[in-house]
Protein backbone atom coordinates (compact mmCIF):
# COMPACT_ATOMS: atom_id res chain seq x y z
CA UNK A 1 0.00 0.00 0.00
CA UNK A 2 1.75 3.23 -1.01
CA UNK A 3 -0.30 5.73 1.37
CA UNK A 4 1.89 8.83 -0.31
CA UNK A 5 0.37 8.10 -3.66
CA UNK A 6 -3.88 9.17 -5.50
CA UNK A 7 -5.01 7.60 -7.93
CA UNK A 8 -7.23 9.12 -10.42
CA UNK A 9 -9.79 7.46 -13.10
CA UNK A 10 -11.71 9.38 -15.62
CA UNK A 11 -15.29 8.46 -17.10
CA UNK A 12 -18.89 8.15 -16.21
CA UNK A 13 -19.17 4.28 -15.79
CA UNK A 14 -18.93 4.30 -12.12
CA UNK A 15 -19.06 -0.30 -11.24
CA UNK A 16 -16.51 -0.47 -13.82
CA UNK A 17 -13.96 2.49 -13.08
CA UNK A 18 -14.00 1.21 -9.06
CA UNK A 19 -13.19 -2.32 -10.45
CA UNK A 20 -10.52 -0.92 -12.11
CA UNK A 21 -8.81 1.44 -9.96
CA UNK A 22 -9.59 -1.56 -6.74
CA UNK A 23 -8.06 -4.37 -8.82
CA UNK A 24 -4.54 -1.69 -9.36
CA UNK A 25 -3.99 -1.33 -6.08
CA UNK A 26 -5.10 -4.91 -4.82
CA UNK A 27 -6.82 -3.62 -1.84
CA UNK A 28 -7.69 -7.21 -1.03
CA UNK A 29 -4.44 -7.69 0.19
CA UNK A 30 -4.35 -5.13 2.82
CA UNK A 31 -7.71 -6.44 4.52
CA UNK A 32 -8.52 -9.53 6.77
CA UNK A 33 -10.97 -12.20 5.55
CA UNK A 34 -12.73 -11.82 8.56
CA UNK A 35 -12.50 -7.89 8.90
CA UNK A 36 -15.76 -5.72 9.38
CA UNK A 37 -15.45 -3.58 6.59
CA UNK A 38 -17.61 -0.67 6.64
CA UNK A 39 -18.98 1.93 3.39
CA UNK A 40 -19.15 5.76 4.68
CA UNK A 41 -21.23 7.51 1.53
CA UNK A 42 -21.85 11.04 1.77
CA UNK A 43 -25.79 10.81 2.31
CA UNK A 44 -26.30 14.32 4.15
CA UNK A 45 -29.45 15.10 2.56
CA UNK A 46 -32.42 13.01 1.00
CA UNK A 47 -31.47 13.84 -2.75
CA UNK A 48 -30.31 11.62 -5.82
CA UNK A 49 -26.33 11.80 -6.83
CA UNK A 50 -27.46 13.78 -10.01
CA UNK A 51 -27.86 16.78 -7.68
CA UNK A 52 -24.19 16.80 -6.77
CA UNK A 53 -24.92 16.39 -2.65
CA UNK A 54 -24.65 12.25 -2.44
CA UNK A 55 -22.54 9.78 -3.14
CA UNK A 56 -23.51 7.48 -6.47
CA UNK A 57 -25.52 4.92 -5.28
CA UNK A 58 -23.86 2.98 -8.93
CA UNK A 59 -20.20 3.50 -7.32
CA UNK A 60 -20.67 1.81 -3.82
CA UNK A 61 -22.49 -0.98 -5.49
CA UNK A 62 -19.17 -1.78 -7.60
CA UNK A 63 -17.01 -1.31 -4.23
CA UNK A 64 -19.54 -4.22 -2.87
CA UNK A 65 -19.06 -5.92 -5.38
CA UNK A 66 -15.71 -6.20 -5.62
CA UNK A 67 -15.57 -6.80 -1.96
CA UNK A 68 -17.42 -9.81 -2.15
CA UNK A 69 -16.37 -10.81 -5.27
CA UNK A 70 -13.09 -11.05 -3.74
CA UNK A 71 -14.47 -13.07 -0.47
CA UNK A 72 -15.25 -10.70 1.92
CA UNK A 73 -19.12 -10.81 3.20
CA UNK A 74 -19.10 -8.81 6.48
CA UNK A 75 -19.78 -5.41 5.02
CA UNK A 76 -21.66 -2.52 5.95
CA UNK A 77 -23.33 0.76 4.94
CA UNK A 78 -23.25 3.34 7.46
CA UNK A 79 -24.34 7.09 7.85
CA UNK A 80 -25.77 9.62 9.91
CA UNK A 81 -27.04 12.31 7.96
CA UNK A 82 -27.25 15.64 8.70
CA UNK A 83 -29.55 17.24 11.61
CA UNK A 84 -33.17 18.35 10.10
CA UNK A 85 -33.01 14.88 7.56
CA UNK A 86 -33.70 11.38 8.40
CA UNK A 87 -30.64 8.79 7.29
CA UNK A 88 -33.59 6.32 6.84
CA UNK A 89 -35.22 8.19 4.11
CA UNK A 90 -31.90 9.14 2.40
CA UNK A 91 -31.24 5.31 2.42
CA UNK A 92 -34.25 4.95 0.27
CA UNK A 93 -34.11 7.95 -2.01
CA UNK A 94 -30.37 7.90 -2.87
CA UNK A 95 -31.23 4.22 -4.07
CA UNK A 96 -29.18 2.57 -1.00
CA UNK A 97 -32.27 0.46 -0.12
CA UNK A 98 -32.15 -1.18 -3.38
CA UNK A 99 -28.03 -2.12 -3.05
CA UNK A 100 -28.49 -3.45 0.81
CA UNK A 101 -31.56 -5.66 -0.12
CA UNK A 102 -29.46 -7.23 -3.40
CA UNK A 103 -26.12 -7.86 -1.51
CA UNK A 104 -27.72 -8.72 1.55
CA UNK A 105 -25.62 -5.84 2.99
CA UNK A 106 -26.98 -3.97 6.23
CA UNK A 107 -27.58 -0.31 6.53
CA UNK A 108 -26.44 1.44 9.57
CA UNK A 109 -28.39 3.92 10.45
CA UNK A 110 -26.04 6.05 12.87
CA UNK A 111 -28.29 8.69 14.08
CA UNK A 112 -30.46 6.05 15.77
CA UNK A 113 -26.88 4.45 17.96
CA UNK A 114 -25.05 5.13 20.96
CA UNK A 115 -22.07 7.04 21.35
CA UNK A 116 -19.08 6.94 23.06
CA UNK A 117 -15.96 9.85 23.93
CA UNK A 118 -13.26 9.52 23.01
CA UNK A 119 -10.27 11.60 23.70
CA UNK A 120 -7.88 13.41 21.55
CA UNK A 121 -5.02 14.90 22.03
CA UNK A 122 -6.87 17.15 24.74
CA UNK A 123 -10.41 17.19 23.16
CA UNK A 124 -13.30 14.65 24.15
CA UNK A 125 -15.61 13.78 20.80
CA UNK A 126 -18.46 11.61 20.94
CA UNK A 127 -18.21 9.19 18.24
CA UNK A 128 -21.17 6.38 17.38
CA UNK A 129 -20.05 3.38 18.92
CA UNK A 130 -20.77 1.06 15.51
CA UNK A 131 -17.98 3.05 14.07
CA UNK A 132 -15.74 2.46 17.01
CA UNK A 133 -16.67 -1.22 15.84
CA UNK A 134 -15.36 -1.34 12.37
CA UNK A 135 -11.99 -2.63 10.95
CA UNK A 136 -11.88 -1.15 7.87
CA UNK A 137 -13.22 2.25 6.60
CA UNK A 138 -14.02 2.69 3.42
CA UNK A 139 -14.87 6.55 3.26
CA UNK A 140 -16.90 7.83 0.26
CA UNK A 141 -16.82 11.23 0.13
CA UNK A 142 -18.63 13.82 -2.73
CA UNK A 143 -16.11 16.40 -4.33
CA UNK A 144 -18.24 19.35 -3.17
CA UNK A 145 -18.03 22.68 -2.46
CA UNK A 146 -19.02 24.24 1.48
CA UNK A 147 -20.17 27.47 2.33
CA UNK A 148 -18.64 27.51 5.71
CA UNK A 149 -15.47 25.45 5.30
CA UNK A 150 -15.18 25.85 1.87
CA UNK A 151 -14.71 21.92 0.52
CA UNK A 152 -15.73 18.95 2.20
CA UNK A 153 -14.42 15.75 1.12
CA UNK A 154 -12.38 12.75 2.63
CA UNK A 155 -12.08 14.79 6.15
CA UNK A 156 -15.12 16.43 6.66
CA UNK A 157 -17.03 13.48 5.76
CA UNK A 158 -16.49 11.62 9.28
CA UNK A 159 -18.70 14.17 10.71
CA UNK A 160 -21.81 11.97 9.58
CA UNK A 161 -20.22 9.24 12.49
CA UNK A 162 -20.99 11.32 15.47
CA UNK A 163 -24.46 11.61 17.08
CA UNK A 164 -26.48 14.82 15.90
CA UNK A 165 -26.01 16.86 19.42
CA UNK A 166 -22.14 16.56 18.56
CA UNK A 167 -22.35 17.86 15.32
CA UNK A 168 -24.33 20.89 16.69
CA UNK A 169 -21.30 21.19 18.62
CA UNK A 170 -18.76 20.93 15.92
CA UNK A 171 -20.76 24.19 14.44
CA UNK A 172 -20.21 25.68 17.30
CA UNK A 173 -16.81 25.28 17.79
CA UNK A 174 -16.43 26.20 13.82
CA UNK A 175 -16.45 23.04 12.49
CA UNK A 176 -12.66 22.72 11.08
CA UNK A 177 -10.85 21.90 14.33
CA UNK A 178 -12.99 19.27 15.67
CA UNK A 179 -13.21 17.66 12.06
CA UNK A 180 -9.73 17.51 11.95
CA UNK A 181 -9.48 15.75 15.33
CA UNK A 182 -12.64 13.00 14.67
CA UNK A 183 -9.73 11.95 11.73
CA UNK A 184 -7.26 11.31 14.30
CA UNK A 185 -10.05 9.32 16.43
CA UNK A 186 -11.91 7.55 13.24
CA UNK A 187 -9.22 6.45 10.69
CA UNK A 188 -10.27 6.28 7.15
CA UNK A 189 -8.00 3.13 5.84
CA UNK A 190 -9.55 4.01 1.95
CA UNK A 191 -10.73 6.86 0.16
CA UNK A 192 -12.80 6.52 -2.56
CA UNK A 193 -14.05 10.86 -3.52
CA UNK A 194 -17.09 10.46 -6.25
CA UNK A 195 -16.15 13.15 -8.77
CA UNK A 196 -18.54 11.92 -10.76
CA UNK A 197 -21.01 14.80 -9.85
CA UNK A 198 -20.33 17.23 -7.09
CA UNK A 199 -21.77 20.60 -6.39
CA UNK A 200 -20.21 23.62 -6.77
CA UNK A 201 -20.98 25.75 -4.03
CA UNK A 202 -23.15 24.22 -1.17
CA UNK A 203 -23.46 20.90 1.00
CA UNK A 204 -26.79 20.15 0.10
CA UNK A 205 -26.71 20.17 -3.77
CA UNK A 206 -28.21 21.86 -6.50
CA UNK A 207 -25.86 23.33 -8.50
CA UNK A 208 -24.08 20.41 -9.65
CA UNK A 209 -20.37 19.80 -11.75
CA UNK A 210 -20.26 17.14 -14.06
CA UNK A 211 -15.95 16.32 -13.23
CA UNK A 212 -16.49 12.33 -14.34
CA UNK A 213 -13.83 11.32 -12.01
CA UNK A 214 -13.30 8.79 -9.51
CA UNK A 215 -10.32 9.72 -6.63
CA UNK A 216 -8.62 6.51 -4.52
CA UNK A 217 -6.19 7.13 -2.08
CA UNK A 218 -5.43 5.93 1.84
CA UNK A 219 -4.55 9.21 3.14
CA UNK A 220 -7.58 12.04 3.59
CA UNK A 221 -5.16 15.21 4.47
CA UNK A 222 -3.48 14.08 0.32
CA UNK A 223 -6.66 13.56 -0.83
CA UNK A 224 -8.13 16.71 0.45
CA UNK A 225 -5.45 19.04 -0.82
CA UNK A 226 -5.58 17.79 -4.28
CA UNK A 227 -9.27 18.31 -3.96
CA UNK A 228 -8.61 21.95 -2.88
CA UNK A 229 -6.28 22.15 -5.91
CA UNK A 230 -9.08 20.66 -8.37
CA UNK A 231 -11.69 23.29 -6.47
CA UNK A 232 -9.54 26.62 -7.39
CA UNK A 233 -7.97 27.07 -3.87
CA UNK A 234 -4.78 26.60 -1.94
CA UNK A 235 -4.84 23.65 0.88
CA UNK A 236 -3.79 26.26 3.29
CA UNK A 237 -6.71 28.17 3.39
CA UNK A 238 -8.20 25.10 4.14
CA UNK A 239 -8.17 25.30 7.88
CA UNK A 240 -9.33 21.93 8.60
CA UNK A 241 -6.72 20.65 6.71
CA UNK A 242 -3.91 22.15 8.05
CA UNK A 243 -5.03 21.78 11.49
CA UNK A 244 -5.11 17.61 10.19
CA UNK A 245 -1.70 17.66 9.22
CA UNK A 246 -0.60 19.51 11.82
CA UNK A 247 -1.62 16.68 14.47
CA UNK A 248 -0.12 13.70 12.21
CA UNK A 249 -3.67 12.56 10.47
CA UNK A 250 -1.53 12.95 6.63
CA UNK A 251 0.74 15.15 4.92
CA UNK A 252 -0.57 17.42 1.50
CA UNK A 253 0.16 16.68 -2.06
CA UNK A 254 3.81 17.51 -2.33
CA UNK A 255 4.48 16.92 -6.12
CA UNK A 256 2.80 15.87 -9.22
CA UNK A 257 4.46 12.53 -9.31
CA UNK A 258 2.24 11.33 -6.35
CA UNK A 259 -0.57 11.62 -8.51
CA UNK A 260 -1.23 8.32 -10.88
CA UNK A 261 -3.91 8.49 -13.83
CA UNK A 262 -5.21 5.56 -15.19
CA UNK A 263 -6.80 6.45 -18.13
CA UNK A 264 -6.89 9.88 -20.03
CA UNK A 265 -9.62 12.39 -19.37
CA UNK A 266 -12.34 11.59 -22.38
CA UNK A 267 -15.62 13.30 -23.48
CA UNK A 268 -18.43 11.84 -21.94
CA UNK A 269 -22.06 12.41 -21.91
CA UNK A 270 -23.38 15.86 -20.62
CA UNK A 271 -26.17 16.54 -17.92
CA UNK A 272 -28.40 19.46 -18.10
CA UNK A 273 -26.31 22.37 -16.13
CA UNK A 274 -27.69 24.42 -13.21
CA UNK A 275 -28.56 28.07 -13.23
CA UNK A 276 -25.07 28.47 -11.68
CA UNK A 277 -22.69 26.76 -13.74
CA UNK A 278 -24.66 28.58 -17.34
CA UNK A 279 -24.42 31.37 -15.54
CA UNK A 280 -20.65 31.04 -15.42
CA UNK A 281 -19.96 28.96 -18.62
CA UNK A 282 -21.27 32.63 -20.44
CA UNK A 283 -17.21 33.80 -19.94
CA UNK A 284 -16.12 30.25 -22.15
CA UNK A 285 -15.91 29.06 -25.42
CA UNK A 286 -16.42 25.14 -25.87
CA UNK A 287 -15.83 22.74 -28.45
CA UNK A 288 -16.50 19.10 -27.43
CA UNK A 289 -14.53 19.47 -23.96
CA UNK A 290 -14.45 16.81 -21.81
CA UNK A 291 -16.40 16.61 -18.40
CA UNK A 292 -13.03 16.81 -16.02
CA UNK A 293 -11.49 19.60 -18.09
CA UNK A 294 -14.53 21.65 -18.21
CA UNK A 295 -15.49 20.89 -14.33
CA UNK A 296 -11.74 22.19 -13.57
CA UNK A 297 -12.87 25.37 -15.42
CA UNK A 298 -16.40 25.90 -14.15
CA UNK A 299 -14.54 26.07 -10.47
CA UNK A 300 -11.61 28.49 -11.30
CA UNK A 301 -14.50 30.74 -12.82
CA UNK A 302 -16.57 30.51 -9.28
CA UNK A 303 -13.63 31.01 -7.17
CA UNK A 304 -13.19 34.19 -9.72
CA UNK A 305 -16.33 35.64 -9.16
CA UNK A 306 -16.11 35.14 -5.08
CA UNK A 307 -13.47 37.61 -5.75
CA UNK A 308 -15.24 39.94 -7.60
CA UNK A 309 -12.70 39.18 -10.49
CA UNK A 310 -14.62 37.24 -12.75
CA UNK A 311 -16.30 40.44 -14.54
CA UNK A 312 -12.89 41.63 -15.68
CA UNK A 313 -12.28 38.74 -17.81
CA UNK A 314 -11.08 40.43 -21.16
CA UNK A 315 -12.38 37.87 -23.71
CA UNK A 316 -14.16 34.18 -23.58
CA UNK A 317 -12.03 31.11 -22.51
CA UNK A 318 -11.44 28.36 -24.65
CA UNK A 319 -11.33 25.07 -23.70
CA UNK A 320 -12.48 21.52 -25.99
CA UNK A 321 -11.39 19.21 -28.26
CA UNK A 322 -12.58 20.88 -31.28
CA UNK A 323 -8.97 23.45 -30.57
CA UNK A 324 -7.35 20.84 -31.22
CA UNK A 325 -4.24 22.06 -33.25
CA UNK A 326 -5.96 25.85 -33.87
CA UNK A 327 -3.64 28.21 -33.43
CA UNK A 328 -5.99 30.54 -31.23
CA UNK A 329 -5.78 34.16 -29.74
CA UNK A 330 -6.49 34.67 -26.51
CA UNK A 331 -6.44 31.89 -23.50
CA UNK A 332 -7.32 28.59 -23.90
CA UNK A 333 -7.46 25.62 -21.36
CA UNK A 334 -6.39 22.44 -21.50
CA UNK A 335 -3.93 20.49 -23.61
CA UNK A 336 -6.48 20.57 -26.42
CA UNK A 337 -5.93 24.22 -26.67
CA UNK A 338 -1.82 23.85 -26.76
CA UNK A 339 -1.55 25.99 -29.59
CA UNK A 340 -3.03 29.24 -27.90
CA UNK A 341 -1.36 32.21 -26.95
CA UNK A 342 -1.65 31.77 -23.69
CA UNK A 343 -2.26 27.89 -22.59
CA UNK A 344 -3.20 26.31 -18.87
CA UNK A 345 -1.68 22.73 -19.67
CA UNK A 346 -3.27 19.47 -18.14
CA UNK A 347 -5.67 17.01 -19.12
CA UNK A 348 -7.42 18.02 -17.41
CA UNK A 349 -5.61 21.16 -15.41
CA UNK A 350 -6.61 22.22 -12.03
CA UNK A 351 -8.81 25.12 -10.90
CA UNK A 352 -5.99 26.10 -8.76
CA UNK A 353 -3.38 26.56 -12.16
CA UNK A 354 -6.76 28.14 -14.17
CA UNK A 355 -6.74 30.69 -11.76
CA UNK A 356 -3.18 31.49 -11.86
CA UNK A 357 -3.25 31.96 -15.54
CA UNK A 358 -6.12 34.04 -15.59
CA UNK A 359 -5.02 36.03 -12.71
CA UNK A 360 -2.19 37.14 -15.11
CA UNK A 361 -4.80 38.59 -17.90
CA UNK A 362 -7.19 40.77 -15.94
Amino acid sequence: MDRDKINIIYGNEAKKMIFDVLSKINIEDYIDKNALIAIKPNLVVAKPSTSGATTSPELVEGTVQYLKSKGFDNIIIMEGSWVGDRTSRAFEVCGYTQIARKYNVPLIDLQKDSYTTCYVDGMEINVCEQVLKVDYLINMPVLKGHCQTKITCALKNLKGCIPNSEKRRFHSMGLHKPIAYLNKAVKSHLIIVDGLMGDLDFEEGGNPVQMDRIIVGFDPVLIDSYVADLMGYDAEEITHIKIAKEIGVGNCLASSNQIYELNEDFNTRKIPRSRAVERLSKYVEERDACSACYGSLIHALARLDEQGLLRKLKGKICIGQGFKRVEGKGIGVGACTRYFEQNVPGCPPTAKDIIELLKKDI
